[in-house]
């Protein structure tokens, strides 16, 4: 899948006629690219773009401006891809296990829903049902005829994935379907997704506050600030060797065991900035520690990091010849690990 320039403003209306008078800039000009049987982690902070993209992606909402790809067809063009063949390809897994599933419906009605209304004949579909409940651990004779209500919250998100596999799509969204759940149950709905995607060659974006869960399963993490994409990068050198302030700052926000090492002070001090208003150039500049002039007045843009084809930042300090003191001055100067901020802020 192929993600080019995706943006999507919420507008804000009010006087007495109800005019547009400011827009929320929820998803601003995100590209980003899924190869195919990998998994894609997308993190940042809360408001920061990650569930309106993905409802982006499977056209939940639509975009205002953009374009997503999946081998090279275009979706919702009427020479692409449609958005019935779009459901097929591509479905989700919401974070909310009870609120997603009908609670008039008994499991076996609600997983045998999708391929119904697809035009799989019923037999079949009923068949394909209790062979996905067996899939992801349930036993159909106990589960296929219970009622959301009569089920754990592990056991019905282990519903909804075995609802979002009932098409054979090829990619799957999962947008913090595991925050909710127990530690011990996390742990088994991860292991089942792995084994899943192992053995149906599936391919995973996935959504989640919790970095230790995005470093397990990842391949390359996606991290987004106030709408814009910051960082991308294989799994391994974005978690040894972050390029971005920003992702430093998350990173180093994970809880340590070793009480030597835990930090007193927070990685980062106040609010993010509203999106109806985002700041200019670098919308992380007014957090960051070594904030610039250009930061300020210049937007940087992603950048492939010299040495790491497949790591990108959008950040002034990895942007030859951008201004930025700590940038490199040639192309093909190496690019460091950020460094400690000075004690006294670069800020002017």
């Amino acid at each position: 899948m192929e993600v080019r320039g995706l943006v999507k403003h919420f507008p804000i209306r009010g006087g007495l006629f109800q005019r547009q008078v400011a827009a929320v800039q929820a998803v601003d000009d995100v590209s980003f690219t899924v190869r195919r049987g990998e998994t894609l982690g997308i993190v940042g902070e809360s408001g920061c773009g990650k569930s309106t993209t993905a409802r982006l992606l499977i056209r939940l909402i639509e975009p205002d401006a953009g374009e997503v790809l999946i081998d090279d067809r275009q979706v919702g063009s009427k020479t692409g891809l449609s958005l019935k063949a779009l459901r097929r390809d591509m479905q989700m897994v919401f974070q909310d296990s009870y609120s997603s599933l009908n609670p008039r419906l008994p499991i076996l009605d609600t997983i045998t829903y999708g391929p119904i209304v697809h035009g799989m004949p019923k037999s079949r579909a009923r068949e394909k049902a209790l062979d996905l409940l067996r899939k992801v651990g349930l036993d159909p004779d106990t589960y296929a005829l219970r009622y959301p209500h009569e089920m754990s919250g592990g056991q019905r998100q282990r519903v909804n994935i075995a609802r979002a596999l009932a098409l054979d799509p090829r990619i799957v969204i999962l947008d913090e379907a595991v925050s909710a759940l127990d530690k011990s149950v996390q742990a088994q709905v991860l292991n089942l997704l792995m084994e899943l995607r192992r053995e149906l060659s599936l391919t995973y974006l996935f959504i989640s506050h919790d970095l230790e869960v995005v470093q397990f399963i990842s391949d390359r993490v996606l991290v987004m600030y106030l709408g814009k994409v910051v960082e991308l990068g294989p799994v391994a050198a974005l978690y040894q060797a972050p390029q971005h302030p920003y992702t430093k700052a998350l990173l180093s926000a994970m809880p340590e065991m070793d009480v030597d090492r835990r930090k007193q002070e927070p990685p980062l001090t106040g609010d993010p900035p509203t999106p109806i208003n985002p700041p200019s150039g670098c919308r992380f500049h007014p957090r960051c520690p070594f904030a610039e002039p250009v930061c300020e007045r210049v937007e940087p843009l992603l950048t492939r990091l010299a040495g790491s084809p497949d790591h990108v930042s959008a950040c002034h300090m990895a942007i030859a010849g951008s201004g930025h003191s700590a940038a490199p001055e040639t192309q093909n100067s190496s690019t460091s690990r950020i460094a400690e901020p000075p004690k006294e802020s670069a800020r002017p």
